[in-house]
């Protein structure tokens, strides 16, 4: 849970009037950095933890989101602002985690299913940009322009087509078909559409870490959509090193 979020805002007004008028930028970008660091742990949990689990057991995975609820919406009507933005951010998540639940468990031998369902909370996140839960929305839409890029990639570049085979195929065989998988992206045709779209990501992500830096309103959820962006293209490098060198480790299969 993010405690150390919640206890670096626990300073009462009081103490923070009390200090000098230069320490009250720099608390505000410390509290910051805490926050984009949340967000991207939330970006990668489920490579380690819901990939493995959803496998085992999907139902239990899905009825998790409860609990994450549970823990979330009492966290985010805090007036602690440490305690709201924490329950915030784990509401954004929420929506993520139910999606890659519902996916990974029924559907994930059907690519064209894996973005209709990652969006299943996004009419909720568009109406929640407004209220008192906008950084877990940023959250949640920065997580899902993410899938869908890197989607696009996987399309564009031909890798989708071997989708459904791995992770339908037993290990033995799913990570050899991993391997080829990875290495058909190593043609000058596809290391040139990954290069420009995580051009596009990466720019994007420096835009949004800009605003987040420069005191406008909700500059926080800019900083979280930075940061989500920004882990999103690290997961994916990730994931395509594993798949080259050793794929059972890379959590497809």
């Amino acid at each position: 849970m993010p405690s150390g979020l919640i206890q670096s805002e626990a300073l009462d007004r009081r103490l923070l009037r009390e200090l000098p008028l230069t320490q009250e930028p720099r608390l505000k970008a410390e509290s910051q950095s805490q926050i984009q660091l949340w967000a991207a742990g939330l970006v990668v949990l489920p490579v380690f933890l819901q990939a493995p689990w959803v496998r085992l057991n999907p139902f239990s995975a899905c009825l998790f989101t409860v609990v994450l609820l549970a823990v979330a919406i009492p966290l985010g009507w805090q007036q602690a602002k440490g305690r709201h933005q924490a329950g915030s951010l784990l509401l954004g998540f929420c929506g993520s985690w139910l999606a890659g639940s519902l996916f990974w468990g029924w559907l994930r031998a059907h690519p064209s299913w894996h973005l209709p369902v990652e969006a299943i909370a996004l009419p909720l996140a568009l109406a929640g940009l407004g209220s008192r839960w906008r950084l877990g929305c940023a959250f949640y839409l920065s997580s899902l322009v993410g899938t869908a890029l890197t989607d696009l990639a996987m399309a564009l570049t031909g890798v989708m087509r071997f989708w459904p085979a791995v992770v339908q195929a037993p290990l033995h065989e799913a990570s050899p078909l991993l391997h080829s998988a990875a290495t058909s992206l190593e043609q000058p045709l596809a290391i040139g559409v990954i290069a420009l779209l995580a051009t596009l990501i990466l720019s994007s992500a420096r835009w949004m870490h800009r605003r987040g830096s420069s005191g406008i309103i909700h500059a926080d959820s800019w900083a979280v959509a930075a940061s989500v962006l920004i882990t999103t293209v690290m997961v994916d490098g990730l994931f395509l090193v594993l798949a080259l060198i050793h794929p059972s480790l890379s959590g497809l299969i």
